[in-house]
């Protein structure tokens, strides 16, 4: 069951609070699951048992995401500001240095986390911040047409659609290539935790400048992307290791923006292979 913590983090202005909600499944070295914009921890709940089989595993809901506190007023949605609360709340946790994987805005957070030697490897899947400036505009330009979709959609109707493959495929297709594998269930709350999301615009407005074209050396990095990737195109693949030599770049046939339901084995064997030399 996800549990909720409140913990106290730095900022420019001293010391804040804020609270969030995570699951924890597993035992042995820690790894920290980041989800992407919109989404929430329940995204990666096709690997987390896999990957619980072999780490202790805390899948979290970003701030202003799924059912974890917003930010402080006051407080960015930025990398300077999200990426201590992180830090923040694996200190609450009482760990310490832990594996990272992220997709899509958590995949970038988690690059983040590596630059800052915050973690002991990282794994990204379709990170963002390598795209051209026309790539993110159609990428945000695709992310509020979603919101909107969200916003505009009775409950009933969201229900009814998400009984169907069609409806299914319509309300997802955007981030998932085999939107027919998710269960009624799980679309239906997705699109209300997209729907619900208190830091959607703001995170959206934080990353508008965002380019990631650092390396991080002496830190084991995995960057993954989906061959049917329709949000951020795979090209940006070649400049995320362009930016990070030393990084290993994996091919995912077949598999969407978020690839974890797509082919969860595949996934949690990118991961769990990312997380063995840290």
């Amino acid at each position: 069951m996800p549990a909720r913590i409140t913990f106290e983090f730095e900022t420019p202005r001293g010391r804040r609070t804020t609270s969030l909600v995570y699951e924890r499944r597993g035992t042995g070295a820690p790894l920290l699951l980041l989800h992407g914009i919109g989404h929430h921890w329940q995204a990666w709940e096709p690997v987390l048992d896999v990957l619980a089989t072999e780490r202790d595993v805390i899948a979290v809901d970003l701030p202003g995401f799924g059912a974890s506190d917003g930010l402080p007023q006051g407080c960015a949605y930025d990398l300077t500001t999200v990426t201590p609360v992180l830090a923040a709340f694996c200190a609450a946790l009482g760990i310490e240095r832990p594996h990272v994987a992220g997709n899509s805005l958590g995949g970038l957070l988690a690059l983040q986390l590596g630059r800052e030697k915050a973690v002991r490897s990282v794994t990204a899947l379709s990170p963002a911040g390598f795209w051209t400036e026309s790539e993110r505009r159609y990428a945000y330009g695709t992310l509020r047409a979603l919101r909107g979709a969200a916003l505009s959609m009775p409950l009933p109707l969201i229900d009814r659609l998400s009984r169907t493959p069609a409806g299914r495929t319509a309300l997802t297709s955007t981030i998932y290539a085999r939107p027919g594998r998710r269960s009624p269930e799980a679309v239906v709350a997705e699109t209300l935790a997209l729907r619900e999301a208190t830091g959607f615009h703001q995170t959206l407005d934080a990353g508008r400048t965002v380019l990631f074209r650092d390396d991080i050396p002496s830190l084991p990095v995995t960057v993954a992307w989906g061959t049917r990737d329709r949000l951020l195109l795979r090209r940006q693949g070649i400049r995320a290791k362009r930016a990070i030599p030393g990084a290993r770049l994996v091919r995912l046939p077949g598999c969407g923006h978020v690839p974890m339901n797509d082919d969860p084995a595949l996934v949690a064997r990118v991961i769990l292979d990312g997380s063995a030399a840290g």
